[in-house]
């Protein structure tokens, strides 16, 4: 059944994706985030939804009288030059067969991406695109914080099987990027039951990060909730609500997740911390001797007798840095860190043009929000090999779509927000930071 209906949605998508680029980018989003033919157990498990996702966007690319430019902004520069110079690496690497595989599965990725930034020019498709990220992950998040409530924390949460979140460390930072993307889509909505809804996903999400036992996600949460702190109009309420929050949710884990967490204060003794280190130091050495970096395929044997100190404890990279290190060498590492710099900065840049101004408000909200995903994967990501994931990228491309259209000066034609053709402008209560009631723009 399950994969009767997956397969009826994407036939019922196909022709707009074919027509329109925009909706092409959505569905092949939701497919590369959410993974959800792998919640079947059919024909559908196998089925190659990405392809056709993809094969939808590239015709639609031809043919299509949609609007296409590429904004050529400082991270999307620095992420064309990244994967130049992946190519590169990978012929210049110490097995470019076996990593042309590899390779080819990331152009794809970037591919993609490319293609969203060109695409996404309006308010209402930025929106969409940001609904989409959030809701394929926080589906997850929904159903992990209910399966850690009702186990009490026992078992972990794991991800959809086969798919870059598979693992219980990786689909916890993904649920920790996703929860600012629920946090803005919650402020922006006119709809009370729609923003409960979306205060129950992340919430949830939190929960099921936590309940994932993930010791980086642990640290991944803090950090986000810190910069959210920071960004609080009430620093002391939300401070005692966030701590009462944290401790409700950690009296409920298992004596185990506290022993499990614990293990950071004495990492020497953990084994698979130990190993960690073992492979940063194997991708450092590796770098140091190599400018080009080794290519997507280092974790042998081979390499590690030659760059580890412990040439028998093999492990991957487990850290985002070291991956894109050991693989691509320091100025593939360069290239990594100033695309998310960049994006950053583009974050504050729009922050500030945005401050005060109620046209744009939803700019002023989603760049914080998506400057929040960005700490939450830069240090949930120091722990776990995820720098070719979808997620922190669409970040990126909510970020660079979003200071486009306010160099367009598009607000003074585009009053069509995702949530409805009058576009709701959120406004805050300054005493509780929490979204009164929406007024909308005449349209």
């Amino acid at each position: 059944m399950r994969d009767l209906v997956l397969v009826g949605l994407v036939l019922m998508v196909i022709p707009s994706a074919l027509a329109h680029t925009t909706t092409s980018v959505m569905l092949w989003t939701w497919v590369s985030i959410m993974s959800p033919h792998r919640l079947t157990f059919g024909f559908a498990h196998s089925f190659p939804f990405a392809v056709v996702s993809a094969g939808c966007a590239a015709i639609s690319v031809l043919f299509s009288k949609d609007p296409l430019k590429m904004p050529y902004k400082p991270p999307v520069k620095y992420l064309i030059a990244f994967l130049i110079w992946m190519c590169i690496t990978t012929f210049m690497g110490f097995y470019p067969t076996e990593s042309t595989v590899q390779l080819n599965k990331v152009l794809k990725i970037q591919i993609m991406t490319l293609v969203a930034l060109a695409a996404l020019h309006e308010r209402k498709h930025i929106e969409m695109f940001a609904w989409v990220n959030a809701l394929s992950i926080g589906f997850y998040g929904f159903k992990g914080g209910i399966f850690t409530i009702q186990t009490g924390g026992s078992n972990r949460v794991w991800g959809p099987p086969g798919s870059f979140i598979e693992g219980n460390n990786e689909v916890a930072v993904a649920m920790i990027m996703a929860i600012p993307l629920l946090n803005y889509l919650r402020l922006m909505s006119p709809h009370k039951w729609v923003r409960r809804f979306l205060l129950w996903t992340a919430i949830l999400s939190a929960v099921a990060a936590i309940g994932s036992q993930s010791r980086g996600a642990l640290l991944a949460i803090s950090a986000m909730g810190f910069v959210l702190w920071l960004r609080s109009p009430q620093k002391l309420v939300s401070g005692i609500t966030v701590l009462l929050m944290a401790g409700l949710v950690v009296s409920l884990m298992p004596s185990t997740w506290g022993e499990r967490m614990n293990t950071m204060q004495t990492y020497e003794k953990d084994g698979s911390a130990m190993g960690r280190i073992n492979a940063w130091t194997m991708c450092f050495n590796l770098a140091t001797h190599n400018i080009f970096g080794g290519g997507f395929e280092i974790y042998t044997f081979d390499l590690f007798a030659r760059y580890a100190p412990d040439p028998l404890d093999l492990h991957v990279a487990h850290s985002i840095y070291f991956q894109i290190l050991g693989e691509h060498g320091f100025i593939g590492l360069f290239m990594f860190l100033m695309i998310w710099f960049k994006s950053y900065k583009i974050g504050t840049e729009i922050r500030k043009v945005s401050k005060g101004r109620p046209e744009l408000e939803w700019t002023y909200n989603l760049a914080g929000m998506c400057q929040v995903a960005i700490v939450g994967y830069a240090v949930g990501g120091a722990f776990l090999s995820l720098a070719y994931f979808d997620l922190p990228y669409n970040v990126m491309v909510i970020l660079v779509c979003t200071q486009r259209w306010i160099d367009a000066k598009r607000w003074e034609i585009d009053l069509q927000g995702a949530f409805g053709a009058k576009a709701p402008i959120a406004k805050l209560d300054p005493k509780t930071g929490l979204p009164m009631e929406v007024k909308t723009k005449p349209g």
